[in-house]
C-alpha cells in the first residue's frame, strides 16, 4: 500500500476514533439523555374549548392523539408541540376542530429531533356523534370510556388502538400501520392496511367487517358479525372464536389461514400456497381443491356450504360439537 494512502487512513481513522470521543463525552454530560441532541424547540401548551361541540375533527402531521375524560366538565386540549410547528383548536358549528399550524422555513426542515408531538384531548362527555382523525405518522389511542356514531380515521405509518365503540361504524385505513380493536361494538368494520398487523379481540359487529392488507397478519378472537371479509396477499389470518350469521370470504395468496373454534351459515376460503387448518362448530357441506397438498374434511352432508381451495397447501378441518 502506498505511502500516502496509509497516512489518509490513518487519519480517517484517529478522526472516527476522535468523533467517538466526542459524542460519548456530550452523551455523558447529557446523562445520555437524546432528546438534549436535538435542534428542535418544544413548548406545552393549553386550549379551552369555548363552546358546545358533537363531533370531533382533527388534521395533523406527525402528532400522537391521546384521548382522556374531562375532570371538571370542560373540554381542554394540552398540547406537547414544536415552537414552529403549533396547533390550533376552535368549536365550528357543533364541531371541535384541531388542525396542524405549519411556520417553518424551508431551511428548519432540516433539524433534529428526538422528540414526537403530542396531543392529550380531555372530553367532558362520553358519547359524541363523530369522530374524524387524518394524519400522518402520529398514533392514535381511543379508550373505552367514549363511543361515537361514526369512527373513521385516515393515516399513514400510525398505530390505531380503539377501544371506542360506534353505533354506525368504524372505518380505519392506514398505510403501514398496525390496527388494534379490542372490546367494542359497532354496525359494520372497515379496515385498511398495507404492511400493518390488524388485531380485532371482543367485538360484536351488527353487520359486516371488512378488511384488506397487503403483507400484514390479521387475527380476529371472540368476534361476532352477519358477514366477513379478509383480503391478505401474504399475511396469515387466524380467526379463533369467530362466529358469523351470514358468510365469511376469506382469500390470501400465500399466508397459511386457521379457524379456530369458528363458524358462518357459508364459509369460502382461497388460498395458493398457504394451508387451510382448523375447527368448526357445525356440519357442512364441503367442497374442497388442492394441487399438490393432502385433504382431510369430515364427510358430513348437511349443512351450509364450505369451499376451501388452495394450490400447494393442505387442507385439513374438523367439526366440534
Amino acid at each position: 500500500m502506498r505511502r500516502a494512502v496509509k497516512i489518509w487512513l490513518t487519519v480517517a481513522a484517529a478522526l472516527v476514533a476522535l468523533g467517538v470521543i466526542l459524542f460519548v463525552g456530550a452523551m455523558i454530560e447529557s446523562g445520555w439523555d437524546f432528546n438534549k441532541l436535538g435542534t428542535v424547540a418544544y413548548t406545552t401548551s393549553t386550549y379551552e374549548a369555548d363552546g358546545d361541540f358533537k363531533s370531533i375533527s382533527i388534521d395533523v402531521e406527525t402528532t400522537r392523539i391521546e384521548f382522556a375524560s374531562a375532570d371538571n366538565g370542560r373540554c381542554k386540549i394540552v398540547f406537547f408541540e414544536e415552537e414552529k410547528v403549533r396547533h390550533s383548536a376552535s368549536v365550528q358549528n357543533g364541531t371541535l376542530a384541531i388542525h396542524t399550524v405549519d411556520t417553518r422555513k424551508w431551511y428548519d426542515h432540516f433539524s433534529l429531533s428526538f422528540s414526537q408531538p403530542k396531543m392529550t384531548v380531555y372530553l367532558p362527555r362520553s358519547e359524541y356523534d363523530s369522530l374524524f382523525i387524518k394524519t400522518d405518522t402520529g398514533d392514535i389511542a381511543i379508550p373505552k370510556d367514549f363511543s361515537f356514531d361514526t369512527l373513521k380515521i385516515d393515516g399513514d405509518t400510525s398505530d390505531v388502538d380503539c377501544f371506542a365503540s360506534a353505533s354506525h361504524g368504524i372505518e380505519i385505513q392506514l398505510s403501514t400501520g398496525d390496527i388494534r380493536l379490542e372490546e367494542i361494538a359497532a354496525e359494520q368494520l372497515k379496515l385498511t392496511t398495507d404492511t400493518g398487523r390488524i388485531r380485532i379481540n371482543t367485538a360484536d359487529v351488527g353487520a359486516n367487517i371488512a378488511i384488506e392488507t397487503d403483507t400484514g397478519k390479521v387475527e380476529l378472537t371472540d368476534t361476532s358479525c352477519d358477514g366477513l371479509y379478509v383480503e391478505s396477499d401474504t399475511g396469515p389470518i387466524t380467526l379463533k372464536n369467530v362466529i358469523g350469521a351470514g358468510r365469511f370470504t376469506i382469500e390470501s395468496d400465500t399466508g397459511d389461514i386457521t379457524l379456530d373454534h369458528s363458524d358462518a351459515a357459508e364459509i369460502s376460503v382461497k388460498t395458493d400456497t398457504g394451508d387451510v387448518t382448523g375447527t368448526l362448530l357445525s356440519d357442512k357441506v364441503f367442497l374442497t381443491e388442492t394441487s399438490t397438498g393432502k385433504i382431510s374434511v369430515p364427510k358430513t352432508i348437511t349443512g351450509g356450504k364450505c369451499e376451501l381451495k388452495t394450490s400447494t397447501g393442505d387442507i385439513k378441518i374438523e367439526i366440534i360439537a
